[in-house]
């Protein structure tokens, strides 16, 4: 059996580790937000030749006033254009002066816009929505594990089920800050869905571990509350390692082969369950034991 529990210093080290980096990037650099949650226009071409390059494109679109002006390289032969919210005019216009730089037909695959006022609203409502996620999260654990008030209140399954979650939230938007910095990735809605699924997901393999700590106070197989804890992660982990990696593997296929337009939320995804799996075997679990140890001493 794996002595996860008693050498958990280490884990918390790594995770210590994982987001003082998180952290770091996210207030040296903070978050490169994308047009629904700032406002603006995207345009999505492909064109029939040979791609433009980024310079040129961008500097064909300088006399339209579109204010900053974002390129990005999408396949062998798109783009992903964003600048400021435009009338269809001005969108008309656009695709005018991305045919005549082109030299050839281009495609429109997808033109969004969003106003400013809509964009902040839907910040608002994506911090929210984790919000009310998180609190529905501990609310249920509480409810769930009521029948287990010993040695540890059934409200502080959920609490350690929150650290954890948090602690995973945390280091996703940290490594997109800093890939938002190095790279221009910018964040949308499709990656506030991520986070929901991570949230999901994550908590999903937490309740499967603290299911079995349940089972086996109930059960009442000996030895201390951390031994009770380590076993009933032995038991639990060969389980959450498989379905994590099935379903990463799925991920992994989306990341390469599904698109433009899904592959940095697939890329969430992967960092989100791997490091959700993580902390549902090496965080979640070890929290409960040094909770129900101050506890003690607390109550000594």
């Amino acid at each position: 059996m794996v002595r996860i529990i008693q050498h958990r210093a280490y884990n918390y080290v790594f995770s210590a580790l994982l987001l003082a980096g998180a952290l770091s990037s996210l207030l040296t650099w903070g978050m490169k937000f994308g047009i629904d949650f700032t406002g603006g226009s995207i345009l999505e071409v492909e064109f029939a030749a040979t791609r433009p390059e980024i310079l040129a494109v961008q500097e064909s679109l300088n006399p339209l006033d579109l204010g900053s002006v974002t390129v990005q390289p999408a396949g062998q032969r798109a783009a992903i254009i964003r600048f400021r919210d435009v009338d269809e005019d001005t969108h008309q216009a656009i695709l005018a002066k991305l045919k005549e730089v082109s030299g050839g037909e281009i495609t429109e695959k997808r033109f969004g816009s969003i106003g400013p006022l809509i964009g902040s609203e839907l910040q608002r409502r994506a911090l929210w929505g984790i919000v009310v996620a998180l609190f529905f999260i501990v609310s249920y654990i509480a409810w769930a594990f009521r029948k287990v008030s010993r040695p540890v209140a059934s409200w502080k399954y959920g609490a350690a089920a929150v650290v954890a979650l948090a602690h995973d939230i945390l280091v996703v938007i940290g490594v997109f800050s800093a890939i938002g910095h190095f790279y221009g990735i910018e964040v949308d809605s499709l990656f506030v869905s991520a986070l929901l699924t991570i949230l999901g997901f994550s908590v999903h393999d937490t309740i499967v571990v603290f299911d079995r700590i349940r089972e086996n106070l109930f059960r009442a197989v000996g030895g201390t509350f951390e031994d009770v804890v380590n076993k009933s992660v032995n038991d639990t982990m060969v389980r959450s390692i498989n379905t994590s990696l099935t379903v990463l593997l799925v991920l992994t296929m989306l990341f390469l082969f599904g698109g433009e337009s899904i592959r940095y939320f697939s890329l969430a995804l992967i960092i989100g369950i791997a490091i959700g799996t993580y902390s549902s075997i090496f965080i979640a679990s070890p929290l409960l034991v040094d909770w129900q140890r101050f506890s003690s001493k607390g109550s000594k």
